[in-house]
């Protein structure tokens, strides 16, 4: 009888063994040609992006990403004449930076960004996460968390093979909503992730812990719904860019409204209503001492994103988004962190003042 449960047992690892690697194969990298109109966004991507194909929670689903290459100078080949034999030691594996938009923007707003660090050596990985831009938008049909968009994005990482502890880690950038992210990849995956950059982060506060009332998912929808290119424009104009515009950033406003006005537009603002209840009810705030990679918390101090901000109580209301002191408390509670501060940006250094920011990004890099 032993011998029989043993048989059992082993029979059962095997088949959920096989059952896994079904599942890993059953995840495959489309290049395209593409419909204009992909799962409802049809903004011109200025670089070729690929899908990954991959299931979770029971969904067939789309998720679109740029694979961008490192730029390598040049150098000089001419050799001595009398050299006839060299060896030459195999090109090391480039560096890998994983950059991770907000809920406002989709991969390509990270184009300056990944440009530079293309520059720099690195290979650049940026996906658009599921129910955003043009990777797919189940709706209803989906819970949407931090584990599971981390996870979607671990998949697509291993798709690509990127995930060998061979490698030399991984560099994990991430603005607003994408700093969370950023953070809970971080926890995830701490072998994986050499250092992390947090620009802006949203959850830097507890809100509901702070007085942010709880809504309603219905009360959340009905806000997405009446989303449109006035309403983006007026709060990224006041939160991002202190009250300027300019052509670099009407372009991002026009992206997103696009997609609320979309073909997958009740799709889209489903989806976006479930991303504002996982930021309230999933917090990083608490786990940030157990970051394990070295940090660079990058804040534009003028920055007052607070989720939930507007439908809170004056009271909680004006303690909420003050990044000029919750940068350096959340700096403070990282082991290893670095922080740079800009006293006249807001929430999107990355674009309001580029150079400055990438400045200060590649110096923290090289260190």
């Amino acid at each position: 009888m032993l011998f029989l449960a043993l048989i059992l047992a082993v029979s059962a690892v095997a088949a959920i063994a096989s059952q896994s690697k079904t599942a890993t194969n059953n995840t495959t990298i489309d290049n395209g040609p593409f419909p204009t109109d992909l799962n409802g966004s049809n903004f011109t991507y200025p670089h070729p992006f690929q899908l990954f194909h991959f299931g979770s929670q029971g969904l067939p689903l789309e998720m679109a990403f740029i694979d961008l290459p490192p730029i390598v100078a040049p150098t000089a080949t001419t050799k001595p004449q009398h050299v006839r034999h060299t060896r030459t030691k195999p090109n090391p594996k480039p560096k890998i930076a994983l950059l991770l938009h907000g809920k406002n923007f989709c991969s390509i707003t990270w184009s300056t960004t990944a440009a530079t660090l293309q520059k720099a050596g690195y290979r650049v990985i940026i996906p658009d996460q599921i129910g955003f831009c043009k990777s797919s938008k189940p709706g209803t049909l989906y819970q949407y968390s931090l584990h599971q968009l981390t996870l979607n994005t671990y998949s697509l990482l291993s798709a690509l093979d990127l995930t060998d502890p061979s490698n030399n880690g991984i560099t994990v950038v991430g603005h607003s909503l994408g700093g969370m992210l950023a953070t809970r990849f971080s926890l995830l995956y701490p072998d994986l992730v050499s250092s992390l950059v947090l620009v802006n982060p949203i959850g830097l506060e507890p809100y509901l812990e702070l007085g942010v009332p709880y809504p309603d998912l219905s009360i959340t929808l009905k806000t997405e719904q009446t989303s449109n290119y006035m309403s983006i424009k007026g709060y990224e104009q006041s939160t991002y860019y202190l009250g300027a515009w300019a052509p670099e950033y009407n372009v991002w406003a026009m992206m997103l409204a696009q997609i609320y006005a979309g073909t997958e537009a009740q799709n889209f603002v489903e989806g976006q209503a479930r991303v504002v209840d996982m930021v309230l009810t999933q917090p990083v705030f608490y786990e940030f001492p157990r970051v394990r990679s070295k940090t660079l918390l990058m804040v534009g101090t003028k920055d007052t994103t607070a989720i939930g901000k507007q439908w809170s109580p004056p009271d909680v209301k004006e303690k909420l988004g003050r990044y000029e002191l919750i940068g350096k408390e959340t700096a403070n509670r990282i082991p290893n962190c670095t922080l740079v501060e800009f006293e006249d940006l807001g929430h999107a250094p990355q674009i309001q003042a580029p150079d400055r920011f990438h400045a200060a990004l590649l110096q923290w890099l090289r260190t």
